[in-house]
């Protein structure tokens, strides 16, 4: 797909650069400047288009990712369940341990708000 804003772009970019060597050529100051300023703005049009295209691409891609994590939360969800399950199996004293000390800062949490 051709994006107007790259191909004025680069026609602008190619016109400018093509006045400014006409203008060092011929002396014509003018020319010249007006020439490298037009280069600059193709140029600065082909960045921006670019900048549009990368920014788009990663929403493709972020919105691609979260409808995957949506699609298989569940799954990940059964798969953390059973990870913990065994956890807690293999060693039932250390998950009490834990599950206090998160409990306890939990409450030194709520009750230092007040």
């Amino acid at each position: 797909m051709v994006d107007t804003d790259r191909v004025t772009g680069a026609a602008r970019e190619l016109a400018g650069k093509a006045q400014g060597t006409i203008g060092d050529l011929i002396g014509s100051k003018s020319d010249s400047v007006e020439g490298r300023f037009r280069e600059a703005q193709g140029s600065a049009e082909n960045l921006y288009d670019q900048a549009k295209d990368s920014v788009g691409h990663a929403a493709d891609q972020t919105q691609a990712y979260a409808e995957h994590a949506y699609e298989n939360s569940g799954h990940y969800l059964r798969e953390g369940r059973r990870a913990v399950a065994h956890r807690v199996e293999e060693s039932p004293l250390v998950a009490l341990l834990i599950a206090g000390a998160v409990g306890y800062g939990l409450a030194l949490l709520i009750h230092s708000r007040r």
